[in-house]
């Protein structure tokens, strides 16, 4: 891994097993493997043989089709899967987006979600409580900040999320559609905060539908099509490419 490289997979590859019939629940599972009764897979490769590096302080976007493996590349990015095969190197502190939600006890209040996310990212409390009202700010959700999480839109559970996870700048941030959420101000202030990232020297990976945002955002652009690398490239030439 050379020394100006933040992120670098080789020959990635995730697999997973799909039955070919549907089982319920865990239950049903264990009655069929008591009474011997076999369970038939087919394996799924959700990504295939995956190879890249990305320097630092690059943003770079992820772009396919659904089920092209998008959110799955991001999760072995992030350390939520490994991969089956191949091997994934990073470097720096990772602040994931991963999923609405992700992380959120639904019963505790939206400020109570901060100190406990805060600490998973590793903050102190003393230091989240020196942040608490920058992230309600940059949330707009000031009035329902003392409510549970379960009376929160999703773009609320997303507004927050992303302002608990990029209020400190990280060495690699990772998106996937954070930004197809919320209003349009909103959207507006989370472009303008991965910019400001992207100017300061953190590398960025968004995946999006967007191409709008993609273009604004990202440098290059990694295409992926049935799990695998289609075409990688600047930003102009591969969305001119994927639209056509």
């Amino acid at each position: 891994m050379m020394e100006n490289t933040a992120i670098q997979l080789s020959d990635v590859t995730v697999r997973f097993r799909i039955p070919h019939e549907k089982i319920p629940t865990l239950q049903e599972y264990a009655i069929r493997w008591l009474k011997r009764r076999s369970v038939s897979f087919t394996d799924f490769n959700a990504l295939n043989n995956v190879s890249f590096s990305i320097r630092q302080g690059e943003t770079v976007g992820i772009i396919g089709a659904n089920g092209a493996g998008k959110s799955t590349l991001l999760k072995v990015i992030s350390r939520v899967i490994r991969p089956t095969h191949g091997r994934v190197f990073l470097r720096g502190r990772i602040a994931p987006l991963l999923e609405l939600g992700a992380g959120f006890d639904y019963e505790m209040t939206g400020r109570e979600n901060i100190f406990l996310n805060g600490a998973v990212l590793g903050f102190s409390r003393k230091d989240i409580a020196s942040r608490l009202d920058r992230i309600v700010e940059f949330s707009g959700i000031d009035d329902f900040i003392d409510a549970p999480i379960r009376t929160y839109s999703s773009g609320m559970v997303a507004r927050l999320g992303f302002a608990i996870a990029t209020d400190i700048q990280p060495d690699i941030l990772i998106v996937d559609e954070i930004l197809a959420v919320g209003d349009a101000d909103f959207q507006k202030k989370s472009a303008a905060r991965i910019l400001r990232y992207h100017d300061s020297g953190s590398t960025v990976l968004l995946v999006s539908h967007n191409l709008d945002s993609i273009k604004n955002l990202c440098d290059r652009v990694i295409w992926l099509e049935h799990g695998a690398i289609k075409m990688v490239g600047w930003v102009d030439d591969i969305v001119k490419q994927y639209s056509l």
